[in-house]
């Protein structure tokens, strides 16, 4: 701030200093003029100009010292009244301007809760007919047609329960309900939803539970093994090896690995995997992909404390692991 300070006020500097040097070349040249009194009232307003340069520091950057330790966000609040003629009116201004962008974004954030609102209610509407529409389809006798319209059933409901849960996760914290979820039943639960997909790729499942009990909550939870699940089905190829779902206990924690023997993933793309949007750098004509799924179940576990890491190899299949906090932390969580 000093040195900004200066750069400020060179000219008024610069000035007085070309005075004071005007003043002693003039007392130089002049032999009528005494040389040795003109330095030292030289050097006593030097002096006194170097005091008052040090106090007029500390008061005209003040205010402006306010304004560039504080937050950047709209509350003006932190900063002290302004004292000179042009510092009120930087804060004039700066107050019209936060008062409008506040009246703005408070207007924004209506348009967008209302949104928010009219698509979750749209997706609660449009599962009304996908739900006789399923029950249509179980009553067909072609079993090639039966097979073929519940994997784009499938394909549909997926993606609006995705969407669903894309709105709702910003206001996920006040969703939670942390208790202790039987793992086992809700892995089960989400294999059965994708049981037709399965069997159309010919794709069976291997269970194997150490553990099945883990201190969560059920809904977010099934969201996210959803995103796991679906991912394994999707990746793997038609009469490959089982997928392998398995809980054992690490470390005093609970570990969930979802393993496929699909295409894998290039180890290039890992570190993306999990950004939004990201589909596949080697598989990027893949137009089924959203990039999306990954995304969100990180940003669920995040909110669960529960940590997601993935291994794979090109070729070689895919692991993720889930990894979930121990009781005492699930404080954090509920806050309790």
């Amino acid at each position: 701030m000093i040195k900004k300070y200066v750069i400020e006020r060179k000219s008024w500097i610069l000035l007085f200093l070309f005075g004071q040097g005007l003043l002693l070349f003039i007392a130089y040249l002049d032999y009528e003029i005494p040389f040795s009194p003109i330095l030292y009232i030289v050097f006593l307003f030097t002096t006194l100009f170097a005091i008052f340069l040090t106090i007029r520091y500390n008061r005209e950057t003040k205010f402006f010292k306010q304004l560039e330790e504080r937050e950047i966000n709209l509350d003006l609040s932190s900063i002290a009244d302004a004292e000179s003629p042009f510092e009120q009116i930087v804060e004039t201004s700066m107050t019209s301007l936060t008062e409008r962008l506040s009246q703005i974004a408070s207007r924004h954030q209506v348009a967008l809760e209302q949104e928010k609102d009219e698509l979750l209610s749209w997706i609660h509407e449009v599962k009304t007919p996908l739900t006789a529409m399923r029950l249509m389809i179980d009553r067909l006798d072609d079993e090639t047609m039966k097979a073929a319209l519940t994997y784009e059933w499938l394909r549909i409901h997926l993606l609006l329960d995705q969407q669903l849960h894309q709105k709702r996760l910003p206001s996920m914290e006040n969703d939670l309900y942390i208790e202790y979820v039987d793992l086992e039943a809700l892995i089960y639960m989400e294999i059965k939803t994708l049981k037709s997909w399965c069997i159309q790729k010919g794709i069976g499942f291997d269970v194997q539970f150490e553990v099945t009990k883990v201190l969560s909550d059920a809904k977010w939870l099934a969201f996210i093994l959803r995103q796991l699940l679906t991912n394994a089905v999707k990746y793997s190829d038609s009469d490959s090896s089982d997928i392998i779902v398995k809980s054992y206990q690490k470390h005093e924690r609970t570990v969930l690995e979802v393993k496929d023997h699909g295409r894998g993933i290039n180890p290039k793309d890992l570190p993306r995997i999990f950004d939004k949007g990201f589909t596949s750098t080697t598989w990027h004509q893949d137009s089924a992909a959203t990039g999306m799924g990954l995304y969100l179940a990180q940003k669920a576990a995040q909110a669960l404390l529960i940590h997601i890491a993935v291994h794979s190899e090109a070729g070689g299949g895919t692991t993720f692991t889930l990894t979930f906090p121990q009781p005492n932390e699930t404080v954090r969580i509920t806050g309790m």
